[in-house]
C-alpha cells in the first residue's frame, strides 16, 4: 500500500551530482549512489565495505531500454572496484546495505534473487544478468524481514531516479484514464506515468514514416524494432511490450511515424485531450 515517506539524503562531498546517501529514518536499510568516476572518493569511506546487494545502471546505443545488472557481495567495495576494471556499461552504482550491519552472505543472496526475478518481471530496464540467481535459504521469519527491506530497497531506488521494480502495464490504469490514439489505420493506448508516457503492449503504429520525419524518431523506431518491441504484423508495427517513452510527443511521433504534439494527438475516450487533462 501506497503511504506517505520521509526518506533523508545526505550530500558527503557537498555536490548534488556526486555520491549521495539515502535512507527511510526509521527503517535499517541505506543506499550509496556512487557515480563510476567517485569510486576513488568513495574508498576513501567506510559505507561500501559491507555485505550488501548492488545495482549497476547505464545505457547502450543497441539497446531501447536502460541497462541494470545486479549482484551481490561480503566487500561490495570491492566488487565495484572489480566490475569497474570488467564490465564498460555502467555509470552509476547503487548498493544496498544494513545500517545495523544486519545483512549476512544468505540475506544478501536471498536479497538478490528476489531483485533479479523482479526487475525481470518489471521488465522497465534490460536485466544485464543471464540467469536468476539462487534463492539461499532462510527461515519464515526472516525471509519476512527481508521482503520489508525490499520494500525499502524498491523506493529508495525509485527515489534515486531507477525505477527498475516499478511495473507499468494497462492493468494499472483504471479504464476512464487510458488515452487513445487514432492514426490513419492504426490505434495505440498509453497512459501518461511519473516518469514519461508508457504506449501499451498490443498498441499499433505505422509501418513507415513521412519524408519529413525528425531523424531521431527513425532512429528510435529502429531501436525499437531491432530490440522486437516493435514487430511488424499484416502492415503494421505491433507493440510486443508495455513502452516508456520519455514524453507523449515521442510516443505519438514513434506511432505515427511522424512528430506530432502528443500533449494534442493522446485523448480519453470522451474525446479529451492531454492537454486538457493535466495542463489547462
Amino acid at each position: 500500500m501506497i503511504r506517505p515517506q520521509t526518506i533523508q539524503i545526505f550530500l558527503p562531498d557537498g555536490s548534488p551530482r556526486s555520491v549521495k546517501i539515502a535512507e527511510i529514518t526509521n527503517r535499517v536499510v541505506k543506499a550509496i549512489l556512487v557515480p563510476r568516476n567517485k569510486i576513488e572518493y568513495i574508498s576513501t569511506r567506510i559505507e561500501l565495505n559491507n555485505v550488501g546487494i548492488y545495482f549497476l545502471f547505464g545505457e547502450s546505443a543497441e539497446k531501447a531500454k536502460p541497462l541494470v545488472y545486479i549482484g551481490e557481495a561480503e566487500d561490495c567495495l570491492d566488487r565495484i572496484k572489480q566490475h569497474n576494471k570488467s564490465k564498460d556499461f555502467w555509470n552509476y552504482a547503487v548498493v544496498m546495505v544494513s545500517k545495523i550491519n544486519a545483512f549476512t552472505k544468505s540475506h544478501a543472496k536471498y536479497l538478490e534473487h528476489i531483485a533479479v526475478a523482479k526487475a525481470k518481471e518489471a521488465n522497465r530496464f534490460e536485466v544485464e544478468n543471464s540467469m536468476i540467481p539462487t534463492k539461499s535459504f532462510v527461515t519464515e521469519s526472516m525471509e519476512a524481514d527481508l521482503l520489508d527491506s525490499f520494500e525499502t530497497i524498491t523506493i529508495l531506488l525509485t527515489t534515486l531516479g531507477f525505477p527498475v521494480f516499478e511495473k507499468v502495464g494497462k492493468a494499472q490504469v483504471p479504464i476512464k484514464e487510458l488515452l487513445i490514439l487514432n492514426g490513419r489505420g492504426v490505434r495505440a493506448e498509453g497512459d501518461l506515468i511519473d516518469d514519461g508516457f508508457v504506449v501499451f503492449k498490443h498498441s499499433q503504429a505505422k509501418i513507415d514514416t513521412v519524408p519529413s520525419c525528425h531523424e531521431y524518431l527513425i532512429n528510435l523506431r529502429q531501436k525499437l524494432k531491432s530490440n522486437e518491441i516493435l514487430v511488424e504484423a499484416n502492415g503494421i508495427l505491433l507493440f510486443a511490450e508495455d513502452y516508456v517513452f520519455s514524453s507523449p510527443s515521442t510516443a505519438g511521433g514513434v506511432v505515427l511515424g511522424r512528430s506530432t504534439n502528443g500533449w494534442k494527438k493522446w485523448k480519453d475516450k470522451n474525446g479529451k485531450t492531454l492537454d486538457e487533462l493535466k495542463r489547462q
